[in-house]
């Protein structure tokens, strides 16, 4: 099976407790579901998070994700 890489930063990472996760290709929106699922701390995180799909920003939630990408979740930063 083909997976997204899911790379957590700051509070997603602690949140999640690991700096990486592997899920099924979908929608932005489906993918960060499924980094959320069965973790409430997580599922909190995630909205107030920004989205790279290799390397670019990405405001479309509904934007497909191809298989063997890379999307980075950013969680706001303090002083930033």
């Amino acid at each position: 099976m083909q997976e997204i890489q899911v790379r957590l930063f700051a509070a997603a990472r602690a949140a999640a407790k690991t700096d990486e996760l592997r899920v099924a290709p979908g929608s932005v929106a489906e993918i960060l579901r499924l980094c959320g699922k069965g973790n409430v701390e997580l599922q909190r995180v995630l909205p107030q998070c920004s989205v790279l799909i290799d390397g670019l920003a990405c405001h479309d939630h509904q934007i497909v994700v191809a298989p063997g990408s890379q999307v980075d979740v950013l969680p706001r930063f303090a002083g930033g």
